[in-house]
């Protein structure tokens, strides 16, 4: 059972990792909710261990950023007149999200971080069959380019077999008269 309950957690967290400045992240709140903590929690131990944070670890997002990402949220979060979202949200990678379990250093952040790894690797694995999978349509693309010429020279080169010929050339055969026929010409008589 624990195997069957870990993939399906792995299943769940894919849709949150996403894009930001080219790079795979899971948003702070995210996280925080995967590790059992408030989003709080987990920015007041990333501030307290920023020196274990480096800009390949996690980023601030912009404010533009941000905004994106409210509205890309399937769930539409309505703040109360004068709540403001105070900070800016924290985008961490793969190995933030770990570095995030190392220092919030619960059961609960060390088990989850397994997942969250997995839920990672999974994207990567999906993301290289993509580019495998583009990779050889555009070289059946390119090859299907030239068999289109070959094939296309085949199909004019038909039609004109085909078609009659534009002169009348000299005919071959003899020529039947009506009542002339079933009768031997020429020589014997």
């Amino acid at each position: 059972m624990g195997k069957r309950h870990l993939s399906s957690s792995v299943v769940q967290f894919d849709g949150l990792i996403r894009e930001i400045r080219g790079q795979k992240v899971m948003l702070g709140d995210d996280l925080a909710r995967i590790y059992g903590v408030e989003t709080r929690a987990l920015n007041q131990a990333v501030k307290r261990n920023s020196g274990k944070f480096p800009p390949d670890f996690m980023f601030r997002l912009t404010p533009a950023e941000a905004a994106e990402m409210r509205r890309s949220r399937s769930q539409v979060v309505i703040l109360k007149r004068g709540h403001n979202i105070k900070y800016l949200p924290y985008a961490f990678t793969e190995h933030g999200a770990i570095m995030a379990a190392n220092v919030l250093n619960s059961p609960r952040a060390v088990h989850m971080s397994v997942l969250v790894v997995r839920a990672f690797v999974r994207m990567r694995q999906v993301l290289a069959a993509h580019k495998e999978l583009a990779a050889k349509l555009a070289e059946l693309e390119r090859k299907l380019g030239t068999h289109d010429e070959q094939i296309e020279s085949i199909f004019e080169a038909i039609r004109q077999l085909m078609s009659p010929p534009s002169s009348p050339g000299r005919r071959i055969g003899f020529d039947v008269k009506p009542g002339e026929v079933g009768k031997p010409k020429g020589r014997g008589r």
